[in-house]
């Protein structure tokens, strides 16, 4: 949080430098939230569905019960000549969110270069 260096954690990859031993326990640092701590992945999808396509809760509620539900959300959305609609929709509601985020955290998002600083008080 004082020098808004960034670390990168995953199971995936070998850090590029030395972790801090106490990243996961200073208040000095800050874990980013993915996109369901955020609403965002398919609560989202949901909320879409609710606001512009009602009668599709049920068909799309289906596709969630299985693997490639998005990329069957997103071709039925394209049949229906709704996709830009669709990532207009996200789009906005991912910045609502990271600007929420940012907010309940002291942080002030820049629109222009989309970097993130403390919020000074």
């Amino acid at each position: 949080m004082k020098t808004g260096k960034t670390f990168i954690i995953s199971d995936y990859m070998d850090p590029d430098e030395d972790i801090p031993e106490d990243l996961e326990t200073s208040a000095d640092y800050l874990c980013l939230p993915d996109k369901g701590e955020l609403g965002l992945g398919r609560d989202l999808v949901f909320s879409f569905v609710e606001e512009k396509l009602p009668t599709e809760w049920e068909a799309v509620r289906a596709f969630f019960r299985r693997r490639g539900a998005y990329a069957r959300f997103k071709d039925m959305l394209a049949t229906r000549g709704m996709l830009e609609e669709w990532y207009r929709y996200e789009e906005t509601s991912t910045e609502e969110a990271l600007r929420q985020w940012c907010d309940d955290n002291g942080l002030q998002m820049s629109r222009s270069d989309n970097q993130m600083a403390r919020k000074t008080k």
